[in-house]
């Protein structure tokens, strides 16, 4: 059903009743396309008179996935991965290291080892890759060194979606107080073993599942050196063509047990600007705003929908900015080759168990050992992620193409778009939020149409439209 410039509230209730039936009602707030993001700075009419989001329901499948996840198992990759006594970049990885279980090497071959045993639990549905090069002498890389992303596809059921990709990552790397130490003590439990924990224990329970899109689990080497296996990884991506609409990168998520830490809250950062953007796309944000609608605020705001409807004991605080102060992560690779990618970060860090020696001094405990870490936090964070890499992976394509048509002076707003690719859409939504608010405030469905008009001024919202299947599963909104 469309709604033209005379639609009333009558016809906007029934319309709106017509699709309650709905599985989910939810702020999926990211987009693929490149440009869409910036054309959209739009209208706010009075809030009391429009139909607002509510929490989504849950899929019982996501739901029931979700409880699969352990704590115990957790930690069990957690301390694994701290006895390989470094994880340095710059570590041994010859063959007797290797046996020895000491270094990057080590770590890396038990990775690899346990992506392949998750594949044969399920079937062999998960493929476990490698993606390796030797990265030459600059900055904390002293001498050229051979570096091994450690990634596993679980790829889509549907061959109209299966080149639309959500992927999940962290780095296996560590570091103590010299970066350029390759034999001392860098257990590195927090950073990044819980990030790298997150990626192995979703892999391990969605991989029992299917979904229509395709999942990646990525594990990646080199932060600490300066992001080097992440930057290749996406250079990859970027220049082989994946179709990635979101990557969520788990960094520091252990939820250290100091006293001042708040295992309820996980913080999620995601960039304001993008990187990426080209000096026309400067232009229109100057011009136009959306200054806050970068589509990795698009997939902040998203996991925080997310939250609300499958993770009870965990809160996403959507961080708007790019990372914190002094600080970087393995999402701005991502973010520099034009992916959407938000990072995870535990709530108040201990920079006593960061990039310290481990040792004692006046009573002080340094060093990044799995004592430190809040197991049963890691486990909220992971299923967090695991609770929007499927639903991405669930939902149909995003519509195409979204436009406002400003063709004339009035307080009536006019959306069109192009069908989202593929047939599993049988409606689209629209959205919307006042300009100065953080979150998707509004929701109308429309039918299975490719235009609407709504009577709400376009100079005081931002407006998005989201695809919607059979079964209520609701895709990426574009803005």
């Amino acid at each position: 059903m469309e709604l033209g410039c005379t639609g009333t509230r009558e016809k906007v209730e029934r319309n709106h009743e017509a699709y309650m039936n709905l599985a989910f009602i939810d702020m999926r707030t990211s987009c693929p396309q490149r440009f869409g993001w910036i054309l959209l700075v739009l209208a706010v009419a009075s809030a009391s008179a429009q139909p607002t989001i509510t929490t989504s329901s849950a899929d019982p499948q996501i739901a029931a996935a979700l409880k699969q996840i352990s704590a115990e198992k957790i930690r069990a990759n957690i301390e694994k991965l701290a006895s390989f006594q470094t994880r340095s970049t710059l570590s041994a990885q010859d063959q007797a290291s290797i046996a020895a279980g000491h270094g990057i090497g080590a770590a890396r071959k038990w990775i690899k080892s346990e992506f392949e045993r998750y594949s044969r639990d399920c079937g062999g549905r998960l493929e476990v890759k490698t993606d390796s090069f030797t990265e030459q002498p600059a900055g904390r890389i002293p001498k050229p060194t051979e570096i091994t992303n450690v990634y596993a596809v679980l790829k889509g059921t549907d061959p109209e979606n299966a080149k639309r990709v959500v992927l999940v990552t962290g780095h296996y790397d560590s570091r103590n107080s010299d970066t350029l130490d390759t034999t001392g003590v860098a257990p590195g439990a927090n950073d990044d073993a819980s990030g790298t924990a997150v990626s192995l224990e979703c892999a391990r329970v969605l991989s029992r599942l299917k979904f229509p899109a395709t999942i990646i689990f990525l594990t990646v080497a080199g932060e600490e050196q300066g992001l080097n296996g992440s930057h290749h990884f996406a250079q990859m991506a970027k220049s082989e063509g994946w179709n990635i609409e979101a990557v969520l990168n788990n960094d520091i998520v252990g939820g250290d047990r100091n006293s001042q830490q708040d295992p309820s809250v996980v913080r999620v950062f995601s960039e304001g600007v993008p990187s990426a953007a080209t000096d026309t796309e400067l232009k229109l944000i100057r011009n136009l705003g959306g200054e806050s609608d970068s589509p990795s605020r698009q997939i902040a705001r998203y996991v925080g929908e997310v939250g609300r409807t499958y993770v009870v004991g965990l809160k996403p605080t959507l961080v708007f900015r790019l990372d914190r102060y002094l600080r970087g992560g393995d999402h701005i690779s991502f973010n520099q080759q034009g992916f959407a990618a938000v990072r995870f970060t535990e709530y108040r860090e201990d920079y006593h168990h960061q990039h310290q020696n481990v040792r004692t001094e006046n009573g002080i405990e340094y060093g990044d050992v799995p004592k430190f870490v809040n197991f049963d936090y890691v486990a909220n964070v992971s299923r967090l992620n695991a609770a929007t890499l499927a639903s991405l992976a669930s939902a149909p394509a995003p519509p195409d193409k979204v436009r406002l048509v400003t063709k004339e002076l009035e307080n009536d707003s006019t959306l069109t778009w192009e069908p989202s690719p593929g047939s599993r859409t049988d409606a689209y939504e629209v959205l919307w939020r006042a300009t100065t608010s953080a979150e998707w405030e509004h929701t109308q469905p429309v039918g299975n149409v490719t235009k609407t008009t709504l009577p709400i001024s376009k100079d005081n919202v931002i407006f998005a439209v989201r695809a919607v299947d059979k079964e209520g599963h609701r895709s990426l909104p574009v803005v």
